[in-house]
């Protein structure tokens, strides 16, 4: 089926539509998941939940920009729903004078594959992880960020640097 045929039979509670979207996106958003959580289990009760909401408000796409892109955004706020719930982010401070990372050397940095860069990434702390993600792969900004995680812009900053400069160490060992 097409995607559109897809979402029409996914709008008309069509189980063979909806098996077909899992079938073709439960890989990459599985993948979303696991940039939020680095537990699998927990990842894939986030790829359940944000299923669920998918196949339940699948009538509000309006067709304006990728269908891919809209379930994105559902599987993002389920990953920040359930950090929110589990207070990841209690720890999180507002500096506004942390200091900046050192420009990394970029041949290490592209000695890495992606999967590596992304291992490490799952290696950060929840809070520094899910503002890294946000800023860096998903591409919100700090105004976005502290909006939905419900810190200041300067924490996100801040947050985002320290991320950085962890990756940053954790690379440095590898090399």
């Amino acid at each position: 089926m097409k995607e559109q045929q897809l979402i029409e039979g996914c709008r008309k509670g069509n189980r063979l539509a909806q098996k077909e979207l899992y079938d073709i996106y439960s890989r990459k958003m599985m993948g979303v998941c696991l940039r939020y959580v680095s537990d699998r289990e927990t990842a894939r009760d986030l790829l359940q939940d944000g299923f669920v909401k998918v196949f339940t408000s699948v009538d509000s796409y309006t067709g304006i920009g990728s269908f891919e892109g809209w379930m994105r955004k559902i599987f993002v706020n389920c990953a920040l729903e359930y950090l929110r719930k589990s207070d990841v982010l209690r720890e999180a401070t507002d500096l506004d004078n942390t200091a900046e990372l050192i420009n990394p050397d970029s041949s290490v940095v592209s000695d890495l594959s992606a999967a590596e860069l992304m291992a490490l990434v799952q290696e950060l702390p929840a809070g520094f992880r899910a503002v890294f993600n946000m800023f860096a792969i998903e591409g919100y900004s700090h105004k976005e960020i502290s909006e939905m995680l419900n810190i200041t812009e300067s924490t996100s900053r801040s947050q985002f640097t320290r991320a950085k400069q962890l990756l940053q160490r954790k690379i440095n060992e590898l090399y």
